[in-house]
């Protein structure tokens, strides 16, 4: 029967250890649900891009269909017909060059999880609690009975 106070402090850590890494450690409820939110902000990031991907086309086909289109344009980038005067300011520039938007970069992060070593460390300790727990148990019944 003492032999089976001993072994309790073993399966505290087993069990110690299953729990924590089932919640904490790095294939665990926590990490995982992680990746699910990580998952979704990839999504969004994925329909950001198809509607400026959709903008850009039309822009594009816009350029290569519509006389008019074009025409706006290369007024903005400063030319004119042939029967046209301008007139330049100088020290004011282009400021009407506004930039494509081609969307932004998204770097997905590292889930978040208790290291393995730790886990185990964690487990041996509370392990080895127990385990001192039962002995000066079991020392304070044999000198009780003494």
């Amino acid at each position: 029967m003492r032999v089976m106070k001993f072994l309790v402090g073993i399966w505290v850590a087993i069990a110690v250890y299953a729990i924590f890494s089932f919640l904490g450690g790095p294939k665990s409820l926590t990490a995982y649900n992680y990746l699910i939110s990580e998952r979704e902000s990839q999504w969004e990031n994925i329909n950001n891009l198809r509607n400026i991907n959709e903008e850009l086309e039309r822009a594009r086909n816009s350029l290569l269909f519509d006389q008019d289109t074009i025409m706006v344009q290369a007024r903005l980038m400063g030319y004119g017909q042939k029967d046209e005067r301008f007139v330049r300011i100088v020290g004011v520039g282009n400021l009407n060059s506004i930039p494509a938007a081609t969307g932004s970069i998204y770097k997905a992060q590292e889930p978040d999880f208790i290291p393995v070593k730790n886990l185990i460390i964690a487990s041996i300790c509370i392990g080895l609690l127990v385990f001192a727990f039962l002995f000066m148990l079991e020392i304070i019944e044999s000198r009780s009975r003494s």
